[in-house]
């Protein structure tokens, strides 16, 4: 082979690879229609996946706590959830749960266990603990506003966000958000994303060592109820009244959005493969199969 005709060849490999780059890149994220796959309930909330890829969401007026299993089946998991709201699996299967109603967080193991794990700050019983994330060290991360009729008369100081240390002490992390809502960490649990949901704001924090929190930037000017995040860091999340899931890269920018027929409250990915997006939309409980995995 000449010389010519290498470098011919090798023009012809890097237009080919980046032409199959290109569309690598221009890949749609939803990989499937979004579907619709329970419903008659009140108002969902809170979904989160096990191990398995079995997604439990909460129903909170109906104090329920059911899942959706990778069998397809719906299943009750809980009667009497003191309005459960946020969910979360840790990696050794305890399952995490805003007890809304109750102001606390309690936990259920893997084998059925059941224990309050904070129910106070500085002696005062928490305002309406909303959603929560679990990090890498066990360490748990929950928002604490209030919303209702009444939502002007707090038990706490404030609307805030509190630490769950591995030992089991509670520290408040942030407290300079007006209502914060959704919560999440990146997938190498370095990051934290929470929502002010009446600023209208979504911001990223640094995790120190110790579970504080540093380094506030403002992710974007965007705030939601629940989100959700995937292997790629980008983030999914469902903007305050909008029927709209909305998928941002780890550096602000909108990358995609995806439509339901009612307004979503919350999402996260689960099924055998990780792959499917669960999310929870007032009365019902849809599924959209995506081209990429969550962040466990």
């Amino acid at each position: 082979m000449s010389h010519k005709t290498k470098i011919i060849t090798a023009c012809a490999l890097f237009i080919i690879a980046i032409s199959i780059n290109a569309q690598k890149n221009d890949e749609s994220i939803a990989a499937s229609k979004v579907e619709k796959i329970a419903g008659n309930f009140k108002f969902t909330e809170g979904p989160a996946a096990d191990a398995q890829g079995n997604v439990y969401f909460t129903d909170i007026p109906n104090h329920l706590i059911l899942a959706w299993t990778i069998n397809n089946e719906l299943d009750t998991f809980r009667t009497e959830s003191g309005r459960a709201n946020g969910l979360f699996f840790d990696k050794a299967g305890n399952l995490y749960v805003c007890e809304g109603q109750e102001g606390r967080i309690s936990l259920t193991t893997s084998k059925g266990v059941y224990k309050v794990i904070a129910k106070q700050y500085n002696g005062k019983r928490f305002n309406q603990p909303n959603d929560l994330w679990v990090d890498l060290k066990g360490g748990i991360y929950f928002t604490d506003p209030k919303y209702g009729s009444n939502d002007t008369l707090l038990d706490q100081d404030g609307m805030h966000v509190y630490y769950i240390k591995p030992n089991g002490e509670i520290i408040r992390v942030c407290d300079d958000l007006i209502k914060p809502n959704g919560i999440i960490g990146s997938a190498d649990a370095r990051q934290l994303y929470i929502t002010d949901a009446q600023a209208g704001k979504t911001f990223k924090y640094a995790i120190n060592d110790d579970g504080t929190l540093a380094d506030k930037k403002l992710f974007i000017e965007l705030g939601c109820d629940g989100m959700t995040i995937d292997i790629n860091n980008n983030l999914y999340l469902t903007p305050r009244g909008s029927n709209n899931i909305e998928i941002y890269s780890p550096n602000g920018i909108l990358l995609e959005s995806i439509e339901v027929n009612e307004r979503p409250s919350n999402v996260c990915f689960g099924g055998k493969k990780n792959n499917e997006l669960f999310i929870t939309a007032r009365t019902s409980l849809y599924r959209v199969k995506t081209n990429t995995k969550g962040a466990r």
